[in-house]
């Protein structure tokens, strides 16, 4: 009896290893496999580009008299209004010489008056009396520039703007040009960056009638800036060294959020022309490479590497690696290898994309 029960239990084991399917045979026979094409078409993607912030004006102020600095009447990161008054240099000197022009002047002016006198009764020349004139205008001249250099103590701001640091301190001894602070207006900001020789090409073949084109702001947090700018100019020349160009987006700023000197980087919508396109859910990454597989002839897996040139949504634009006459699998790349042979279900490509697009809306 016990003879008997292990041969039955020898027949079914040998049964159950016999009927067991290879592992080749496993994905030959899986039909969960789905297979498309790269596709081409042309499309737009977001770019990102490192860029410098600066005000739209931001200038030095400096010092136009040589002095002590008397007040400083503003502090650092104050904003300020056009015209207020910010340093004061000590104007001593400055009052005693338009003093002194000034009664040079009467003095000419009193003298011009005798001159005239005189001609009227033929005493002195004409040229006497051109002279006495002279000498007045002279002096009035003498006037109106002590006038100007007695104004020049007094530092006014250009601009409404935010008030940067200050070098000097109460009772300094000050030059002529010598910096005192930099004053800033951010109520809007330039934004540069650099756009390479193609994405240049393919902005000024897309563009419609002129129309400015929108770009958004990536602040250094990562955080994007809520009010979009728009593109306004661009250089006259590439630079050799890089193959660039410098673009210049303006953005408001009414929250006064942005600072001369940031950087971060622009959001800009780029035309990509007969772009070859994957779905990313083909792809697989190690060690930060992109590979997908490709089916051969013999419907066996074929690991293949790829350069990506931009992202979207759901989908990959591809530099290199594959072609458009390419078959890759579209789905269940963790479930395979290299070198499995598997039987597949072909997924017209722009049906995926379709499907992928309406997805992702």
């Amino acid at each position: 009896m016990k003879r008997i029960v292990m041969l039955t239990g020898l027949g079914a084991l040998l049964c159950h290893t016999s009927c067991k399917p290879s592992k080749a045979e496993e994905k030959e026979g899986d039909s969960k496999f789905f297979v498309t094409n790269p596709i081409r078409m042309d499309t737009a993607v977001t770019k990102e580009y490192v860029s410098q912030i600066r005000s739209v004006r931001n200038i030095e102020i400096r010092a136009q008299e040589r002095g002590y600095l008397e007040n400083i009447l503003i502090d650092e990161g104050q904003f300020v209004k056009k015209g207020q008054l910010l340093f004061k240099i000590m104007p001593k000197i400055y009052e005693s010489e338009l003093a002194k022009a000034q009664a040079e002047a009467k003095a000419a002016e009193i003298e011009l008056q005798n001159t005239q006198a005189l001609s009227d009764k033929n005493v002195v020349s004409p040229n006497e009396l051109a002279m006495a004139k002279a000498k007045l205008e002279k002096a009035n001249a003498e006037m109106s520039l002590a006038k100007v250099h007695l104004a020049f103590t007094d530092i006014r701001s250009p601009f409404d703007g935010y008030i940067d640091r200050l070098p000097l301190k109460l009772g300094s001894l000050i030059d002529e040009g010598e910096l005192l602070t930099t004053l800033s207006d951010n109520s809007e900001m330039f934004v540069y960056y650099n756009v390479s020789e193609p994405e240049y090409l393919d902005y000024k073949n897309s563009e419609q009638n002129g129309a400015k084109t929108k770009v958004n702001l990536l602040e250094a947090n990562n955080e994007q800036f809520k009010y979009p700018g728009i593109v306004e100019t661009i250089e006259s020349e590439f630079n050799n060294e890089t193959g660039n160009i410098a673009f210049r987006a303006k953005f408001p700023n009414p929250d006064k959020l942005l600072k001369h000197g940031e950087t971060g980087k622009v959001l800009m919508t780029v035309p990509l022309k007969n772009a070859l396109i994957i779905p990313q859910k083909a792809t697989y990454e190690i060690q930060d490479k992109k590979y997908v597989f490709v089916v051969d002839k013999n419907n066996v897996l074929k690991s293949r590497e790829i350069a990506i040139e931009a992202q979207m949504p759901d989908l990959f634009v591809v530099k290199s690696g594959v072609t458009e006459n390419d078959r890759i699998l579209l789905e269940g790349v963790q479930k395979v290898k290299d070198n499995d042979k598997i039987t597949y279900q072909f997924q017209d490509p722009a049906t995926v994309i379709t499907h992928l697009r309406l997805k992702a809306e």
